[in-house]
Parts: structure tokens; sequence; C-alpha cells
């Protein structure tokens, strides 16, 4: 089955930088919509970034200007650059993508594991 493997979490200092990187595995014909979600404590899951197979990104307000979500089709990964992190960032990052997994097939989602994300002096 696909699988998701996100890496690149950790602990940094305010104002410090993370890449968050997530490689698709498995049998896939192609990648569609790619996605990170962040959970915090006691916060539901939100979006944070988003970008298109045609290359179309979107990203929460309070990310904006800070955090670059990037691909790699040739290794069916998605990144997700965040410089300027805040306390406030402090979360699990999940992976999200939308893919196919052969031609005709319907494109389905998938989620990584989660990777913790922890601002803190």
């Amino acid at each position: 089955q696909v699988q998701l493997v996100e890496s690149g979490g950790g602990l940094v200092q305010p104002g410090g930088s993370l890449r968050l990187s997530c490689a698709a595995s498995g049998s896939i014909f192609s990648m569609n919509t790619m996605r990170w979600y962040r959970q915090a404590p006691g916060k539901q899951r939100d979006l944070v970034a988003a970008v298109t197979s045609g290359g179309s990104t979107n990203y929460a307000d309070s990310v904006k200007g800070r955090f670059t979500i990037s691909r790699d089709n040739a290794k069916n990964t998605v990144y997700l650059q965040m410089n300027s992190l805040k306390p406030e960032d402090t979360a699990v990052y999940y992976c999200n993508a939308d893919l196919r997994r052969y031609y005709g097939g319907s494109s389905d989602n998938y989620w990584g594991q989660g990777t913790q994300v922890t601002v803190s002096s």
C-alpha cells in the first residue's frame, strides 16, 4: 500500500528554520494536490499549506510569508520550508496527498504518520 514517510521535524529555537519532507512510496501513478496539516495540543487539525499538480499554492494566514510548500514530482515528495518559526508553530505536522495508484484509477487521499515540530527557547 501507499505510505507517506515524513522527516525533518525536531526542536528549534524561535526564529529558526526547519524543512519537513514527505516522501510517498509504493505504486504511484501520479501525485495530485499535496498538503501539510498541523495539530497543536488542544487544537483541531488545520491546513497549513497546499500545492496542486499545476504548482498553485495556498497557505494559512498564520504562516504566509514564513512557510513555503514545494514538490518534487520525480521523487514523489513534498516539502515544507519553515522559516522565522514561532512558539505558536509547535504542533504535529502531517503530510497529506491526493494520488492515483494507476492509470484510470481514482484519486485517493493518504496521510502521513505525523512529525513533531517544537519551537521553544
